[in-house]
């Protein structure tokens, strides 16, 4: 009957602008960070990088955002939620900015290390503002319409930036999202409202003691590592998305927008199901499910050879539902797990956690994936594939612990 009356819970007009900004804003950074892996196999060849050197301008991205996240968590929940978005979000654009005007791989390397220091910051501030907007019995909905953001950077932005990059270079992407993010930030300044509630449920007034308190809570703690447990494995293998279907399934890279798109169109479509379902069943249930699914399609994939596009687009978009089915339900989990007063400090270090823990995901998976020339198939790719089934795993018990804890809350 509760889960009956929760299912009622509809959405005010403001409330759907804030899911639509943020899910906007989520659109413009995750493409940001998802156009690195379709543009793998154009860069390495272009710059001459091997899979080692990919894996660190990947990485660089993560780990400077996560050292970020860190440094900023303690001020998190000092300030109003929307300065810190705009903040963050235009050192985003202008870390974007200076990846388009690259033209070496240095400039390059410090221009995704610019960009992850703002760009990872949004994730966590965006996770606090749904956290303060909207109660348990809606979130489920509301992050699954929010990553659709994920899908539909998968449906246009990543087509689009690859028709864009093979007609005036890969850098023609990140100028793309320069444009679309400047539209966004003038809906912000606009329209959001100031975001203070948390202002009045202070508990300290210095900021490394909150987020040492923020630390040392015991309960906090068990959603990190299930964060840093997810992130792991989920980094491992997608830098490699492009190069792997290229060179080890023989996909051309005019079939591999359409690889993109039918995934992208998946993940739309399957985004709001599992968000709906969410709110409607136990969360923990549905991940455990889409774990199991996962680490069958993954351990098929990583050990497929050259493939027809239609059996290819049927694996992507098999392991889309596996991917999206955990993300949607433990997101909604953890963000559960903090008190009002510290949401910011918690989103902040647990994104931090998120984006370094992909990070060493990235730049491990480019010491275990070989190309032993630029023409040559990938090796190796399917022990990633297993060490992603391990940490698959290890998340079904973490995210269990997690949700006893949201129970007793």
């Amino acid at each position: 009957m509760k889960q009956e009356q929760a299912e009622k819970v509809s959405f005010t007009p403001y409330q759907k602008f804030v899911i639509t900004i943020l899910a906007l804003t989520q659109f413009t950074v995750v493409l940001d960070f998802m156009v690195m892996s379709p543009l793998g196999d154009m860069l390495m060849k272009q710059m001459n990088l091997t899979t080692t050197q990919f894996g660190i301008s990947v990485a660089a991205y993560a780990v400077s955002a996560g050292i970020s996240g860190l440094l900023t968590a303690g001020f998190a929940d000092r300030y109003d939620r929307k300065k810190l978005l705009l903040f963050f979000y235009i050192g985003f654009i202008l870390g974007t900015l200076f990846c388009g005007l690259s033209t070496n791989y240095q400039m390059l390397l410090a221009a995704r290390i610019i960009t992850g220091i703002f760009g990872g910051v949004i994730g966590s501030i965006s996770m606090a503002i749904v956290a303060d907007l909207f109660p348990i019995q809606q979130r489920g909905r509301v992050m699954g319409f929010m990553q659709m953001g994920f899908g539909a950077s998968q449906v246009l932005g990543i087509p689009i930036s690859l028709y864009l990059s093979n007609e005036w270079g890969w850098q023609s992407p990140f100028l793309m999202i320069v444009g679309m993010a400047s539209i966004i930030l003038a809906a912000l300044v606009v329209k959001m409202q100031p975001i203070t509630d948390h202002l009045d449920n202070k508990t300290e007034n210095n900021a490394f003691t909150h987020l040492l308190n923020t630390i040392k809570n015991r309960n906090y703690r068990i959603g990190f590592l299930t964060t840093a447990l997810l992130s792991l494995g989920g980094f491992m293998m997608m830098p490699w998305g492009s190069a792997f279907a290229i060179n080890n399934l023989k996909i051309t890279n005019e079939q591999l927008p359409i690889l993109f798109m039918v995934a992208g169109v998946a993940t739309l479509i399957i985004m709001p199901v599992i968000g709906k379902l969410s709110d409607s069943m136990s969360k923990f249930n549905i991940f455990t499910f889409a774990s199991i699914w996962l680490m069958i399609v993954v351990v098929i994939y990583t050990n497929m050879t050259e493939s027809p596009l239609w059996l290819v687009m049927i694996l992507n978009v098999s392991m889309m539902i596996g991917i999206m089915g955990r993300m949607v339900p433990s997101m909604a989990l953890v963000s559960a797990l903090p008190e009002m007063h510290d949401r910011g400090a918690f989103m902040s270090i647990n994104s931090s956690l998120q984006q370094i823990a992909g990070g060493i995901a990235s730049a491990i998976g480019g010491m275990i994936v070989v190309q032993k020339t630029k023409l040559s198939p990938l090796e190796h790719y399917d022990i990633l594939g297993y060490v992603v089934v391990f940490f698959a795993i290890a998340c079904v018990f973490m995210l269990w612990r997690v949700s006893k804890v949201v129970k007793v809350k």
